[in-house]
């Protein structure tokens, strides 16, 4: 993953959300041993990646007080993995007071700006960005405007992520977070498993981007935004996240899916759920672009209607190149069709994307029961969330009831077992819900899950 491929700062300017703070490295911390500092790094990574923050945070204080911590490569690994694992509040604490820009060019300051813009502080990011254009890099004038155009935004209306629902907060300026998911949702805490379940890619991939639908005409109320979520709020974001996961198992396709929160003036306490009543304008894809950090060659939009219980969605295919519409795909189903309506959805943009299956040890299969592995998709992105402190619990459709229907389906197929085992894991350490283990599809990519889950 890279840095900023969860957090945005608000629609439409991608970026981590950090609180800020100056504190650095303790001045007693011991000096990494020269020539062994990627070996520390490394080391750090794979302690974010067993969940162990403290242990990662005293790595990078050893290295950060030492000689190395004034290296350019080394603050960029340090933002970038902290991003990756989803520890934000690190990343402006550590590194803000370090960066400077003759010395350690300009990649950790475009961290930094999104940092901000994250929080809210158009001053420091305003700040950072001036340091950068005094920088005179041809190169980054483009990324840069971009920037400049949030933060224009951020200052004369916080508020203006595309239809955005919400009440303000406490200071009369909600702000608004894009958080993308680059790998399936469910993976997350499998990663020491990733040259297992993960295709290898290479060549020029293809990147696209399915983002959250938006629901016309639907402005609920901030109340009814922080209680639990609704069926047709959870389609909106389970939908780009399982053809995002698709295309994450294509050989040619690097796929992200990207989901809005808003930030609560009071802290992640008050964060909760967006919806768009409107959908996502040329626009906004063009700031998208500019701000995303990674190229994107496709974005998908789209919306979504219930009308008396008759669900209604439009896809639109866009082409970054030159922001062309490039295909639309409509589709309506009930509850009794829901199933086979959904998966020829599927199957025409598969086919309209040339979509090939890449090959990996867990073989992606599509699975036979769209409409239930949506909910598991949707269960699993609030927990994941709630892990992280975004949102919080609150926020979550009941969790015993999500946990015991993807139980039900997990010895159906080695998917459904891997994302029930990382759902029950999410549920189980937040203590939202426990249950004896459910039966698993026979697979040794489930039970090697099952043993690193525990």
């Amino acid at each position: 993953m890279g840095f900023f491929d969860r957090f945005a700062a608000r629609k439409p300017a991608p970026g981590p959300a950090s609180p800020p703070a100056a504190a650095g490295a303790p001045a007693s911390a011991p000096a990494a041993p020269a020539g062994n500092v990627q070996a520390r790094l490394l080391a750090a990574r794979e302690r974010l990646e067993a969940r162990d923050l403290p242990g990662a945070l005293a790595v990078y204080e050893e290295v950060l007080a030492g000689p190395a911590g004034d290296r350019a490569d080394v603050l960029v690994t340090i933002s970038g993995d902290l991003g990756a694992s989803g520890h934000l509040a690190p990343i402006v604490e550590l590194i803000a007071p370090r960066y400077d820009a003759d010395r350690h060019g300009p990649a950790t300051g475009l961290n930094l700006i999104q940092a901000y813009l994250a929080l809210g502080n158009a001053d420091a990011a305003q700040h950072v960005l001036d340091i950068l254009f005094a920088l005179n890099r041809p190169e980054l004038e483009d990324r840069l405007h971009g920037f400049s155009n949030a933060i224009a935004e951020l200052i004369a209306a916080p508020d203006s992520a595309p239809g955005a629902a919400g009440a303000p907060g406490a200071d009369g300026a909600p702000k608004i977070g894009l958080i993308t998911v680059s790998k399936p949702v469910w993976f997350y805490g499998l990663e020491p498993l990733a040259a297992l379940l993960l295709p290898p890619k290479g060549g020029r991939l293809r990147r696209i981007a399915f983002t959250q639908l938006a629901q016309p005409g639907v402005t609920p109320s901030a109340e009814a935004l922080r209680g639990p979520e609704d069926e047709t709020a959870r389609l909106s974001r389970a939908l780009p996240l399982w053809f995002a996961e698709t295309f994450s198992f294509a050989a040619l396709y690097q796929a992200v899916a990207a989901v809005a929160f808003q930030a609560g003036a009071e802290g992640p306490a008050g964060n909760h759920p967006v919806v768009f009543s409107s959908e996502w304008t040329p626009e906004n894809l063009r700031q998208l672009v500019e701000t995303h950090g990674e190229e994107l060659d496709y974005i998908v939009t789209g919306s979504l209607r219930v009308t008396a219980g008759e669900h209604e969605v439009v896809l639109r295919v866009w082409e970054v190149k030159g922001l062309r519409e490039r295909k639309v795909f409509p589709a309506r189903w009930t509850p009794s069709n829901a199933d086979a309506v959904l998966a020829r959805l599927h199957a025409d943009v598969r086919a309209y994307m040339e979509w090939s299956p890449a090959s990996a040890a867990y073989a992606y299969v599509i699975p036979a029961q769209p409409r239930a592995w949506l909910d598991t998709l949707g269960a699993s992105l609030g927990l994941f969330l709630a892990e992280k402190s975004v949102l919080p619990p609150a926020c979550l459709a009941p969790v015993p009831a999500d946990l015991a229907a993807a139980a039900a389906r997990a010895a159906g197929s080695e998917g459904a077992a891997l994302a029930y085992l990382t759902l029950r894991a999410r549920a189980r350490q937040l203590g939202l819900a426990d249950a004896p283990l459910a039966p698993l599809a026979r697979s040794p990519l489930a039970q090697q899950a099952r043993d690193l889950l525990g």
